[in-house]
């Protein structure tokens, strides 16, 4: 059976993930625990709570199940190595779930944590927005740390801009 829209969604979801792996890439070892202040997110913190939330809670609601997000903690993962790891493993498991959807799966309602019941498409889609929400935090924590960032799509801001008419 052919599911175009899932094809195409997941394509997506797994390139806005390529995407902040791009930026994870350039955190330093070292700084994976800093925070810019106490008890606020560390970068591990960060790719942590992207990697668990996608399996664990988006993935789960999608098979209409409850979530079963188990936070962020370095329980989860404790050290850079070992938090990508978990990005991937995650990230492999959630994408395995959504690829078994069909496009039909896609327009029935699911129920959030919240209590919402919504389409399984746009879930899908609310949950590309928190990830590329909290890639901004980590654009921002490496800009904090006057650390170069890649740039999103191929070229930074000044090269649009020189390349513009």
């Amino acid at each position: 059976m052919s599911n175009p829209r899932v094809a195409e969604l997941t394509d997506y979801i797994d390139k806005v993930r390529q995407r902040t792996l791009r930026v994870a890439a350039v955190i330093p070892p070292d700084r994976y625990d800093w925070t810019y202040a106490e008890g606020k997110f560390t970068f591990a913190d960060l790719l942590r709570h992207l990697a668990s939330i996608e399996r664990w809670m988006f993935a789960e609601n999608s098979m209409r199940r409850p979530s079963r997000y188990p936070g962020h903690g370095p329980e989860l993962a404790d050290s850079p190595e070992a938090v990508l790891a978990f990005m991937k493993a995650m990230h492999d498991e959630s994408m395995t779930l959504f690829r078994s959807l069909t496009d039909e799966d896609l327009d029935t309602k699911t129920t959030t944590p919240g209590g919402a019941d919504l389409r399984i498409g746009k879930w899908l889609r609310s949950m590309i927005e928190h990830e590329i929400h909290h890639r901004g935090q980590l654009y921002l924590y490496l800009g904090m740390l006057g650390i170069e960032t890649p740039p999103l799509y191929g070229l930074t801001e000044e090269e649009v801009k020189r390349r513009s008419r």
